[in-house]
């Protein structure tokens, strides 16, 4: 079992590691479109979502995977009826690949963020 860090992601707001490596899969935290380099929040679901996946693509980076290679991804947004403007950023990054995937409406996320997005992928 190997923990992840990188820089080009946000660091973890509580006792968690960004990702872990355990045997051939990884396994990211749940990321939320803060800004590494700045720490601002994205508030706009399009912005947001962008900012989110790319934290979750730097995590899959730093453990030697990749977007392609990923297994599941778990969406958790606070306003269901951002779902098509989600669909549409996250179409984005799984244009043809198109791994399992999960979207939730919940009452709140960390920090007040508007969505937080997780992945499992293989090395």
């Amino acid at each position: 079992m190997n923990t992840i860090h990188t820089n080009n992601a946000p660091a973890a707001i509580g006792p968690y590691s960004q990702g872990m490596v355990v045997g051939d899969l990884v396994f990211t935290s749940g990321q939320i479109p803060a800004d590494p380099a700045t720490g601002e929040l994205k508030t706009e679901i399009k912005e947001a979502t962008k900012q989110s996946l790319e934290n979750v693509k730097a995590i899959l980076q730093e453990s030697g995977s990749s977007l392609d290679k990923v297994i599941k991804v778990s969406i958790f947004i606070t306003n269901m009826d951002d779902f098509s403007s989600v669909n549409e950023v996250y179409s984005e990054y799984f244009s043809e690949h198109k791994p399992a995937r999960s979207c939730v409406a919940v009452k709140t996320l960390p920090k007040n963020s508007i969505i937080e997005i997780e992945a499992i992928a293989s090395k």
